[in-house]
Formats: structure tokens, C-alpha cells, sequence
């Protein structure tokens, strides 16, 4: 079954985040390096923080969801991903581009669980359906999107592609009231 209706929405929200995963999983520490902030025997530490950032963020998800609910979780957590791409994007040394990592670590951690929640909710089309779709879609992003990056930064550059990454994601927070309408104390 093709996806319909907010699944689209959603799974489409998916991918951007994946994406945004697979970026700092491939793109990072060659951003890092490229930049001159960290040597490339260091620069893998942006990943790092960023995996620990988004670990951190998983394990304190529910918490988190159950204080803000659904929407204002995506709302800011979308927010505070874009924060952290200026940050890394335009920082001057690496301590401020890692803390950079970090955010996008924290805001990115929540949004996909939501998702996927709210593919649960739906009513378009069976629960069960609309969760893979979204699923297959969003995993699409982390799998084929650091190959587009790649492609497109061959031809503008490593850091303008991760701006217009940061630029995509802004349509995290822009759809979190259109993606959680289904959820409770959204």
C-alpha cells in the first residue's frame, strides 16, 4: 500500500532526520577537518558527541514527551537540531563546532520516536502500515541521503551542503503541529 495522507508527512519528516544522522555518521568528521578545526585523526570525536548527545537524548525521550508532550518536543527539538548546525557550521574553533554536534545530537534524538508514534495514531491507513512506511522511507534517508550529500558537496562544497541540509530540517519544526495532530497534550 502507497503511503497517504499525513503518512507522507511524516515519513517525509523521517527521512530528514535519518538524514541528518547519516550526515553526521559520514559527513562530520570530514566537515571537521575540511574546516581545519580538528585533525583527521580527531575529527571523529564530532561523531562521537553527537552519538552520545543522541543516546542521552533517547534514554530521557519518555521524560521528556511526558513533560511537553508530542508537539513542543518536535517543535523544539527541531529548533535546537537547527541551532546546532549554525553552531557547527560557523564555528571558529572545534570546541564551539562540537558543542554544535551536541545539540543537533539532543534536538535530533526525539523526533523520529515521535514519528513513528504518530504513524501509530493515524487513521488514514492501517497502524501496522503506516509504521513501515514511514520506517522504510525514513531509513531511506540515512541510507541514500550521505550519498547525495556527497554528490551534491562535489559540486558546492562540503559546508554549503550541510547548509542546505540545515536549511531541509527546518521543516521539522514547521510541520510539528501538522505531524502530532493526533497526539495528546500536543
Amino acid at each position: 500500500m502507497i503511503p497517504r495522507g499525513i503518512v507522507i508527512l511524516l515519513a517525509a519528516l523521517a527521512a530528514i532526520t535519518f538524514l541528518t544522522e547519516g550526515a553526521m555518521l559520514d559527513w562530520g568528521a570530514l566537515l571537521l577537518s575540511g574546516k581545519g578545526l580538528l585533525p583527521v585523526t580527531q575529527a571523529g570525536l564530532g561523531y562521537s558527541v553527537f552519538a552520545v548527545a543522541m543516546t542521552a537524548g533517547r534514554l530521557t525521550g519518555d521524560a521528556i514527551v511526558a513533560r511537553l508532550g508530542d508537539r513542543r518536543t518536535m517543535l523544539w527539538g527541531g529548533l535546537l537540531s537547527l541551532l546546532g548546525y549554525c553552531v557547527m557550521l560557523l564555528a571558529p574553533v572545534a570546541p564551539v563546532a562540537l558543542l554544535g554536534f551536541l545539540l543537533i545530537g539532543l534536538g535530533a534524538s526525539n523526533v523520529v520516536p515521535i514519528l513513528f508514534r504518530q504513524a501509530g495514531k493515524q487513521t488514514v491507513m492501517p497502524a501496522g502500515l503506516a509504521i513501515a512506511a514511514v520506517t522504510t522511507i525514513g531509513y531511506a534517508g540515512i541510507l541514500a541521503g550521505p550519498a547525495v550529500i556527497g554528490f551534491v558537496a562535489q559540486g558546492i562544497g562540503l559546508p554549503a551542503a550541510f547548509w542546505l541540509l540545515t536549511a531541509l530540517l527546518c521543516f521539522v519544526p514547521l510541520c510539528a503541529k501538522a505531524a502530532t495532530a493526533n497526539g495528546r497534550r500536543s
